[in-house]
């Protein structure tokens, strides 16, 4: 049986983050993601029913969430995204000479969808809430 030194020797804590209210009846979704050089990434998008957690495997993402300024992270690196109605504009992948991998917990509402892209006219609205790099 281990110790508990050995356990936690063990452990790293990549990110502690207090998110909102995570319903009882959750629905939870791991994904993970593969993006080719210089991919931008998913379209701005929501997680409308909940949180996203992550870790990136290999390479860098270029992440944005709205209110916040772009920021590159790194593999080895966690990211977190509190859903509901912010907008997540970028999960590009910031090197064009390697692949990025990123591996993302969801959580959702069961009556809401894990995620969902955000019309054009939507991201002009909102563009004042975007943070220059």
């Amino acid at each position: 049986m281990m110790a508990n030194d050995d356990l936690m020797s063990a452990l790293t804590v990549l990110q502690t983050v207090t998110p909102p209210v995570i319903p009882s009846d959750a629905h939870v979704m791991t994904v993970e993601i593969e993006w080719p050089a210089g991919s931008p990434g998913t379209p701005p998008h929501r997680h409308p029913g909940g949180p996203a957690f992550g870790y990136v495997v290999e390479g860098e993402m270029l992440f944005e969430l709205e209110g916040q300024a772009p920021r590159v992270v790194k593999a080895g690196e966690a990211f977190w995204e509190p859903g509901g109605d912010v907008i997540h504009y970028s999960d590009a992948n910031n090197r064009v000479d390697a692949a990025l991998r990123f591996v993302v917990t969801m959580m959702c509402k069961p009556s809401e969808p894990m995620l969902v892209l955000v019309e054009e006219e939507e991201l002009r609205l909102r563009a004042d809430a975007r943070v220059p790099a």
